[in-house]
Formats: C-alpha cells, structure tokens, sequence
C-alpha cells in the first residue's frame, strides 16, 4: 500500500521508511518559531527547565499578533523573548515583518517537503505549498526549541477530487466558505485533506493560502496542496536550491474520497459567531454595517489587495462606515506602496496598519464594539474573537464593495449612492450596545460532579478569550474561564475543585493558547470528556498532564448537570454513580498515560 501526502513528509522527518495512521512517532522539525503569545511562556520554559536551543538556524520568534507593540502587556512578553533570543542567538521577525507563517514561505524557510512548527494554530497554512505546518501550544515549542523533535501521531488521510470549472466571480474564499458549508466544523475532525482537480492545480499561491489557512475552522489538521510548477519555482527561488514536492502514491489509502462539483458553488458569507455557518450572500444582502476588515493570514496577499484597490480606486468608503485593511507581510505592503495601491487606499478613506494579524489579535487594528456590524476577511468570527460586534466572513472583494456601498453586497452590485445609517439607527445601536455584556499526586481515577455542557465546537475563545492572553501565571487564568461562553459566564466562579466537564464535538477548537487548558487546571477541574477535540487542543492537555477523555457516545450515560461520575483513564470507564449507569469511552494511550503520570511533557 502506498503513502499519502502527510504519511511521506512525516516518514521523511523520522526514523521510520514508512509510517502509517495512528503510528506516534518523533519528527524533526524544519522550522520552530514562538510568537508574541506563547512565546514568553517557551522562554519560562526553558529557563525552569535548564534547557537549550538545539539549532539557532532553525529556531524562530514572529511578532505578529500585535506588531504594533501597543498593548503594554503584549510590550513586556515582546522584550521579554526579545532578550532570550539575544541571549541565545535566535533570528527575530520583529514587529515590522508581519505575519510569521507567510515570512517562512517569503524566505524560503518553509517549503514543499518541510516541517514547521509554530505557537499559531494556523500553521497549518503551509498545507498551500505543500508542506507540513502545525500549531501547537508552548510546551510543545519548548521541547521543539530545545530538542528539533516532537512526539506526533499520523492522521488518517481524506482525498477530495473537484470536478467540472469554477464559475466566474467565485474567489478562493468564497471555494472555502462552500466547503464549510459542506462539511462544517467537525466533519473533517482530525484528517489531513489533499485537494485535488484540474482547477486546483490552476490555483496560485494566495488562493492556495486562503483556502489552506481556514483548514483550522474545518477541523483538519492540515489542508494540502500537491504543489505545481509555479509553487515549485516560487520555492526554488526562495529557497535557493532546486526544489522537489512530496505527492502521494498511486495506490495511497484514503479513509474518505469526496466529489465535489465545484461548478455548483456560489458566492458565500459566514454568519456572526460560527465561520462554518456559511450561506449564500443573497441572503445577506442590504445588511448594513459599521465597519469592513481586509486581511489576516487568509487574506491578506498582493492578490488580496489588488482586488480590493479594484473595487476602491475612485470611490470612497461610505460615511459613517470605516474600512481597515493590513498586508500580511512587511514586502506586500511595499508592493502595494509602489504599485500605488496604498494611494488608493488611503484616497478611498481606508486605515492601512503595518503588517501582521490585525483583527485576529487583540492588540491591532479590526477588532470591534458593542452592536457593531464588521464584514470581515478573517477565517474566525467566533463571539467576541474580533471584538464585541457581530462579524460576517467575506472575501475581499465582497468587503471592499460592502464598504462602499453602507450595506453587505457584492461586487458587481455596489449602488451609485451608499446607505447611511438614519438618527433612528444609530440610536437603536447604541441602545443595544448598552445592553451588551460586556503537580499532585496523580491517580487514574477520579470521581467529581459534572458540569455537562451539550454544546458542539466550544473554542478557545470561549474557554479562554484572546483578550487575557497576556497572562503568563497560570493561578490568574482560573477566573476567565469560560467567560466567553454564552450562559456560562460565571462558570469559573461556580466551579469547585474536583469538578468534571463534559460537552460535545469539536471542543477547543481554534487557537494554539495553552492558557484553554491551564484556566480549568487552576480552578481544579480534575478531567474533561468530549467526543472529540480540536487537533492542538488535544496536544495541548495531554503536553500538560490535564486529563481528556474521549467518548462515542453518551446515550447510555444519561448524563444530566449535576450528577456525580467516576472515570477510570486506564481501561476508559465512565460511570454515572447518580444513575448507575456505565459507558465505555477511550483509555489513554501510552504516550497519554506516560506524560499524566509524569506530570507534564517536561
């Protein structure tokens, strides 16, 4: 039987010829990189674990969640790795580069065939040329750092084959917004994806990026592109040496094989609070808004901006709505600057920040306020991710017409006069607005009173939201868990050591924090059961020695909130002591158990 894309490139990247789904085994990591969260935790890290830095050459920092240096807080951790990395002789891309993920490709740091790994939970976004990316959580860095390995278990592989032509005016965004309209959130929970067809190998790097980039928000663990000549070229060049990609055999064994008639797709837009809540933008138009976002790691490329200074070249964004827009790299920025793009911008009434993550990250531009309406590029609009507003997922070009127009609309669609917000609007809003609220002895059985939450997709967001990252003690970050989660916002203040939760599908997904993991431990929640995890959620808990457990099913538990249950990590038995009922979930695996028992990967 041959290899997939993902079973070749982890083979090459350890000791094994080849490897198989389920396999654990160490790879050696191209590229490790820290970023401005997550960062100063691998410094502590080290520093409490006498550590050091295997390869300088291959060892990172990114500052990119607040390139602006801002945040007083977001200053410290920035100084913080800063001096490390001195102290060490690790290469910095400072607050004047952009997003770290598009720097490798950029640099040549990251090509077809490589592995990287980083404290961004869209690192996966090297899946567009080919090559390995994960995000993973500060512990995981540490080791990274200090050893150029880490523990990895093989994903299953899913094949999806695109036939027919893509239609006119369908943008790569809009390709992945009808893909989460297909599969959703969880569908493809834990897969490595390989797109294939005659319009895939057409697509270029930035649409490769987009639709790579927001494999987060299906649940994968990483989206792949076989790479074609021009992916190839472009690597080559970058990297200085002649460069081959990794594709799968002939006879490679998918778990799942999808057909998609891509002619069927239809220009979509993500509603507030879930990007895989996707619909026509039919649906949505005339929504007027308050604000419009053109960027992050999904779109943020010279394609990106290009279109975006088609639309505006000549026209101004409507009164009363503002526009942000910010390249995710240092060297795009300077294109549009000599291509007379930021001209246009700036001519139409646009924002234009210096490159980075922008409204993603708390401590830059695109964030929003209280019963604010934002179309956005982003690939998240989790509730309270980009801000207090709602926030619907568009491609560029639907943003840029929206902005101009005073209302969600499509390109080929903007009015010859915008929509303005009445005296009436605008005092509704703000009336609204003001309504918004804003290591111990380890045993392999605990027992406690279950908080049971019956919800799918909880992401980090809600568990730990991004505005609280800077927090670097674990004994402050009990108190905002969950704070974010709507009708469990004063969880952590009802929590009481020994406490269990259990909830559905999906739970952590999103980003790479590890603080989603450190705020239960600190309130002392002794274990969570879910029937599936986000990818670095998973690694994440076990790295730390918190305990997850997973189940298929909870039919036979008849679990209501409240009851009091006994888990047995070892055999995987979960017992309902109110009801006297049993089921049996998964038991740890040895690399789970090894790391419980120890108290942590270090």
């Amino acid at each position: 039987m041959g290899q997939t894309i993902i079973e070749k490139i982890i083979a090459n990247h350890s000791k094994y010829d080849k490897v198989k789904p389920g396999d654990i085994v160490d790879i050696e990591i191209d590229v490790r990189a820290a970023r401005d969260f997550g960062g100063p935790n691998v410094v502590k890290h080290f520093e409490e674990n006498n550590l050091v830095v295997d390869d300088v050459s291959k060892t990172f920092f990114t500052f990119d969640t607040n390139p602006t240096g801002s945040d007083q807080k977001y200053a410290i951790n920035q100084h913080i790795c800063r001096q490390f990395a001195r102290k060490h002789g690790i290469k910095i891309f400072d607050i004047n580069n952009g997003i770290g993920t598009h720097i490798f490709i950029e640099e040549g740091l990251a090509y077809p065939g490589a592995t990287a790994l980083t404290t961004d939970s869209h690192a996966n976004i090297l899946g567009a040329i080919g090559a390995f990316g994960q995000g993973m959580g500060d512990k995981d860095m540490a080791v990274a750092f200090s050893k150029g390995k880490v523990w990895f278990k093989v994903p299953e592989s899913v094949r999806i084959n695109f036939n027919g032509k893509r239609p006119e005016g369908i943008t790569a965004k809009d390709i992945v917004l009808n893909l989460l309209n297909i599969f959703g959130a969880n569908k493809l929970l834990g897969y490595s994806v390989e797109l294939y067809g005659d319009e895939i190998d057409k697509m270029t790097l930035d649409e490769r990026i987009t639709i790579a980039s927001m494999g987060t928000e299906m649940g994968t663990i990483i989206v792949l592109f076989p790479p074609n000549k021009e992916i190839l070229d472009y690597c080559s060049v970058r990297t200085g040496k002649k460069i081959e990609g990794v594709y799968a055999d002939d006879n490679a064994r998918y778990e799942k094989v999808f057909d998609i008639d891509i002619e069927t797709f239809k220009p979509m837009i993500s509603l507030p609070g879930k990007p895989h809540d996707t619909v026509n933008i039919l649906e949505t138009k005339k929504i007027k808004i308050d604000s419009g976002f053109i960027g992050s790691c999904t779109n943020g490329r010279m394609e990106d901006m290009r279109e975006a200074a088609k639309i505006l070249k000549g026209r101004k964004v409507a009164p009363g709505v503002v526009l942000k827009i910010v390249p995710s790299t240092d060297k795009i920025w300077q294109q549009c600057l000599d291509e007379g793009i930021i001209k246009i911008f700036k001519d139409a009434g646009v924002l234009v920040s210096n490159a980075g993550c922008a409204g993603c990250a708390a401590g830059q531009v695109g964030q929003n306020g209280p019963g604010e309406i934002t179309v956005s590029t982003g690939n998240r609009n989790f509730p309270g991710k980009q801000g207090k507003g709602s926030v619907y997922l568009a491609s560029p070009a639907t943003v840029a017409a929206s902005a101009v127009a005073g209302y969600i609309t499509t390109f080929d669609r903007i009015p010859e006069e915008p929509e303005i917000f009445t005296p009436e609007e605008i005092n509704k809003k703000i009336k609204k607005a003001e309504k918004h609220k804003d290591t111990e002895q380890k045993t392999m059985t605990v027992e406690g009173r279950v908080w049971y939450i019956p919800m799918d997709d909880i992401d980090t967001d809600m568990i730990f939201h991004n505005r609280y990252l800077a927090i670097t003690d674990i004994n402050e970050m009990g108190q905002y868990a969950f704070d974010n989660l709507e009708g469990y916002e004063d969880f952590a203040k009802k929590a009481k050591p020994g406490d269990i939760v259990a909830v559905h599908k999906n739970f952590g997904a999103g980003s790479s924090r590890q603080q989603a993991v450190d705020c239960f431990k600190a309130l002392g929640i002794q274990a969570i059961i879910a029937e599936s995890y986000g990818a670095i959620y998973e690694r994440n808990a076990i790295n730390a020695a918190f305990p997850i457990v997973t189940y298929k099913s909870l039919n036979g538990l008849k679990l209501e909130n409240g009851d009091k249950v006994k888990i047995n990590f070892e055999n995987g038995e979960i017992e309902n002591i109110t009801k006297n009922t049993k089921i049996k979930a998964e038991q740890f695996s040895e690399v789970q158990k090894e790391i419980y028992l120890n108290g942590g990967l270090f």
